[in-house]
């Protein structure tokens, strides 16, 4: 057998960290298992659906490098892959489930339907939603409705007694009473579109889909999909429900979290690399030990075996940590491309920039590689370089615990042994001003962090000696004399 899996996404929405993990187990899986992996697009609501939905879906997995072998764009032998293309199929089928006397149609009204659901809770009722109305009517009932114009759907008949029950991998049995099924479902809407249950059904089938991956909150489904299975006499494909993906807190990841949509990571400067590898890693694991894992390798590593029962959790800032990690395994020419964009977004280059600038931002990248947790950062960092910072304040001058007129004496002491840095070199300069740290009886910071904040307008910079030589000396002498200034009026002023 062929593993035939398939991710399908409703555009209704971008891409977020739930959807796209689910998308990344399938492919893996149907990767390791040398099988096919198809992306369908679940457009039944179309008030919902966007074209900018879709465009994220696709431009978000080009991003991260998945490539469907069966979908939109690239075709395959069970086309098409959007459901809007299929509804001749949906009704075909619907129809023959009502031939068969096992789905029926329903001419209950919205109003009627509404005023039942008021009484049911008014009254407390043990059966909430549809009361099958229609579905013993007679054959004459049913020809003076159609004959009246009366709009239908089409219903499934879900058996009044018994149980019914699939096999999850993960999960194992489970079972539910079909009076606990939501009571005859809609198929077919009155205007012929159908629903989520009937159209996912019928393209699995004929789409071969022989493992169905998804969210465990959509196990409830399951028992209402497997009675469509067995109304058409269809085999059932494998399930396998995903854990879900968690905040910190202990409830389903969202907005609240933080960022959960794949664009808003993308545009803050995570790389690909990382949130492939991190996301895999959110209810799955190889081993108790390894973290870091390729794309090509998870393609060839990945199993159902190692996925987790339990939720996965997504910690945000250990994506920080694995995104720090794959930047500074970029080279630094690498590096360099990948942040020329967000320095022309800030307007420090020019877009394009000229070879000047492409020069200075290849000197850049080995002073703030080791400080990047995201390639955006790159703009805060390095913004002292490219704009006038504000005169500092005096507390932002002042290292903890150290006072106005110590710190004073440190920079103008720091100042007078930077002026001859371009003769004397960094170690030379730097020992000495280790030594003034010493004869001041200040921590070292007492004395480094003052030029810092002069220099940068920021307690965090890149290395200082490096970041006063790309600055240029002139421009950081005057800065640090302007805040020699600003910290002796306050000394005499108090």
């Amino acid at each position: 057998m062929t593993v035939r899996v398939r991710y399908a996404p409703s555009p209704t929405g971008l891409q977020h960290i739930g959807g796209i993990r689910t998308a990344l187990f399938n492919y893996f899986f149907a990767r390791a298992q040398k099988g096919k992996f198809i992306l369908r697009i679940e457009d039944t609501d179309q008030e919902r659906s966007s074209e900018e939905a879709l465009e994220d879906l696709y431009a978000t997995l080009e991003w991260l490098g998945v490539e469907w072998d069966e979908g939109p764009i690239v075709g395959g032998p069970h086309g098409p892959y959007v459901q809007s293309e299929r509804f001749e199929l949906y009704q075909e089928y619907a129809e023959k489930l009502v031939s068969e006397g096992k789905a029926y149609r329903c001419y209950c009204t919205s109003e009627r339907l509404e005023k039942l659901r008021a009484e049911q809770i008014a009254n407390k009722s043990e059966q909430q939603g549809y009361d099958r109305h229609c579905r013993d009517l007679t054959q004459e009932e049913r020809a003076a409705l159609e004959q009246a114009g009366i709009p239908s759907v089409i219903r499934l008949k879900v058996p009044l007694e018994g149980k019914t029950t699939f096999n999850d991998l993960l999960m194992g049995p489970i079972t539910r009473r079909n009076c606990d099924i939501s009571p005859d479902p809609v198929l077919l809407k009155s205007d012929r579109f159908p629903t989520y249950h009937l159209a996912n059904v019928i393209d699995d089938h004929m789409m071969e889909v022989t493992h169905i991956m998804r969210a465990q909150e959509w196990i409830p489904s399951g028992p209402l999909h497997i009675l469509l299975y067995e109304a058409f006499g269809w085999e059932t494909p494998t399930y396998c429900h995903l854990p879900m993906v968690m905040g910190s807190d202990g409830q389903k990841l969202s907005k609240r979290h933080g960022s959960t949509a794949v664009k808003d990571f993308r545009r803050e400067g995570y790389l690909p690399e990382a949130l492939l590898n991190y996301v895999s890693m959110v209810g799955w694991s190889y081993d108790s030990e390894r973290e870091f894992f390729t794309k090509d390798e998870l393609c060839e590593l990945f199993s159902l075996e190692k996925i987790n029962k339990s939720p996965g959790i997504f910690d945000y800032k250990k994506l920080l940590w694995y995104n720090g990690h794959y930047i500074r395994e970029k080279s630094d020419a690498e590096l360099a491309k990948l942040l020329i964009p967000y320095l022309e977004a800030s307007s420090f280059i020019k877009s394009p920039p000229s070879q000047e600038e492409i020069k200075r931002v290849n000197e850049i990248v080995p002073l703030v590689k080791e400080r990047l947790k995201v390639l955006s950062d790159v703009t805060e960092l390095t913004r002292f370089l490219f704009e006038e910072i504000a005169p500092p304040q005096v507390e932002e001058l002042l290292p903890k615990k150290q006072d106005a007129p110590t710190t004073l004496k440190a920079l103008k002491g720091a100042y007078g042994y930077l002026k001859e840095l371009e003769v004397e070199g960094v170690e030379a300069v730097e020992a000495k001003l280790m030594e003034l740290a010493n004869t001041l009886e200040v921590k070292v910071n007492g004395v480094f962090m003052p030029i810092r904040v002069a220099v940068t307008g920021s307690h965090v910079s890149p290395p200082l000696f490096d970041s006063i030589r790309l600055l240029g000396y002139e421009k950081a002498f005057s800065r640090i004399e302007r805040a020699i200034n600003i910290l002796e009026n306050e000394v005499h002023n108090e």
